[in-house]
């Protein structure tokens, strides 16, 4: 690997998007993404941060997160890497910035992160990633009105003594706060 540059912005950053968003539409090619218009509100509201990892120029990966102060959690509502040079530590490099950041600058006791439940390959492998990185698997399945696949919640904590709940359903009050705010249009 070429040294890694890692950088965040919370402000609507056109050019760096447009990077981002090869891999954000390559990585999530249904239904299950936000629209550009919808993530640019969210940048308006203050309400989210673009994560990304250059490999020299090229970015190769990105995260879009959110804070719940209410919470004291950051919540990952999207995490790629470009498919070419996935399985290369990429992913597990820019979990432990955005890990390092939230920690540090967010001030926030844990991550929280949803995800799909169905037992396919790809989902286990998503779930197995998210395992190897230290997050926890709660039993809880969540179903969402709008889409049809069935979610669960996973949370990291960064101190066993001011730790986020390891229930499932209260953590997806978050996601779902969070999720409410993003597509709320004012």
């Amino acid at each position: 690997m070429d040294v890694m540059e890692y950088r965040i912005t919370d402000e609507w950053d056109e050019a760096r998007w447009n990077a981002a968003e090869r891999i954000y539409e390559q990585a999530f090619p249904l239904d299950g993404k936000k629209s550009r218009d919808i993530i640019r509100r969210m940048f308006e509201k203050g309400m989210c941060q673009l994560h990304t990892i250059a490999q020299g120029s090229e970015i190769v990966g990105m995260a879009l997160t959110g804070i719940d102060r209410q919470a004291g959690a950051l919540l990952i509502d999207y995490l790629a890497i470009r498919k070419d040079v996935r399985g290369s530590g990429y992913g597990r490099l820019l979990l432990d910035r955005i890990k390092q950041w939230t920690r540090t600058v967010a001030c926030c006791k844990g991550i929280i992160v949803e995800v799909e439940s169905e037992p396919t390959e790809a989902n286990i492998q998503r779930i197995h990633f998210w395992e190897t990185n230290g997050f926890h698997l709660t039993a809880y399945i969540h179903q969402y009105i709008w889409v049809p696949e069935p979610y669960q919640a996973m949370y990291l904590n960064f101190d066993e003594t001011n730790r986020l709940p390891e229930d499932g359903k209260m953590l997806f009050r978050s996601i779902t706060r969070f999720h409410e705010k993003a597509y709320r249009r004012i």
